[in-house]
């Protein structure tokens, strides 16, 4: 959450001339209803079942920057099929700046509601460091906060 995969998804993906697809939009589209209300009408576990076929259903997509939501990676699969399917990116941000965005930002996050700006910086920490392990799977890890589409063109370019 506030690592700017959707943004970097955009400028990659306009850099390269290919597509880009977002799953949390997959899933709203193929569900029609948003993430948001799944989740305050479903459980959890239901909706990662769900966004894990999502993401797999990228398998026939060519020339597509896919932007996943933040805990696609850490549940089934996921990640080993994303490594095997493509090149991964992991956004590194640390949790005070990830906070930071979200709190900035306009987009307003589920997450982030009725939560004190010190219980949200905990949320994301323990959530951080609980996901770190898959995140690390990643074949490419570039800094968020101060993100280099150039740079990560030559780390994408190298592998």
């Amino acid at each position: 959450m506030g690592a700017g995969k959707t943004t970097a998804a955009k400028r990659l993906a306009n850099r390269l001339g290919w597509e880009v697809a977002d799953t949390d939009a997959l899933f709203e589209e193929k569900y029609r209803i948003s993430v948001d209300d799944f989740f305050q009408k479903y459980d959890e576990p239901l909706y990662r079942k769900l966004e894990s076929e999502v993401l797999k259903a990228t398998e026939h997509l060519e020339n597509t920057v896919i932007s996943t939501g933040g805990g696609t990676a850490c549940y089934f699969d996921n990640m080993e099929w994303m490594n095997q399917h493509g090149l991964t990116v992991f956004m590194r941000i640390s949790p005070a700046a990830a906070v930071d965005r979200v709190l900035h930002s306009r987009h307003k996050r589920p997450l982030a509601r009725g939560k004190s700006e010190e219980e949200l910086l905990e949320f994301v920490s323990q959530h951080y460091t609980s996901r770190l392990p898959y995140y690390e799977q990643a074949k490419i890890t570039v800094k968020s906060e101060d993100f280099d589409l150039e740079g990560l063109m030559g780390l994408i370019e190298n592998h």
